[in-house]
């Protein structure tokens, strides 16, 4: 049985699919639902430039930018999985690495899954370091689904 899920969000639409996909299991199941978030210096010109409607640069990556890019998305989240009839969701704003934050999530609330997109907005640091899914599919305590 699935009763808790966890998964992340970073603006890209494969985490959107993620998104959804996760509000579907946790229909099926009723289970409750964790979005979270971890804004990132790499990651922020391009959802600010989202949110914004216009190119804002690199070099405004700072924590008011990050926080308020993160609200918005969360905030957006939170409406896609009303629009899917999840009502119970909790959020979370990490600000560290985002695998490192759904993992501790996941352990927190002792979730039964993850669920991430397969290629988010952090392309450049997964090419060093690994993507978020693929540090979670080699970490998690519980199932893990990796979304295309």
């Amino acid at each position: 049985m699935i009763s808790s899920i966890v998964v992340g969000v970073d603006g890209s639409d494969a985490a959107g699919r993620a998104l959804r996909f996760a509000c579907e299991i946790a229909k099926q199941f009723g289970a409750t639902l964790q979005i979270s978030h971890s804004p990132r210096d790499e990651t922020v010109t391009y959802a600010a430039e989202a949110i914004s409607g216009f190119y804002v640069g690199p070099n405004v990556a700072h924590k008011e930018v990050l926080r308020e890019a993160a609200d918005k998305l969360i905030t957006k989240a939170q409406a896609i999985a009303l629009e899917q009839g999840i009502e119970d969701v909790s959020v979370h704003i990490g600000e560290g690495d985002p695998g490192r934050e759904l993992l501790a999530i996941a352990k927190s609330v002792d979730a039964d899954l993850i669920v991430t997109g397969r290629r988010g907005l952090g392309d450049l640091g997964a090419f060093v370091l690994g993507s978020t899914s693929h540090q979670i599919s080699k970490q998690a305590h519980c199932a893990c689904m990796t979304v295309p």
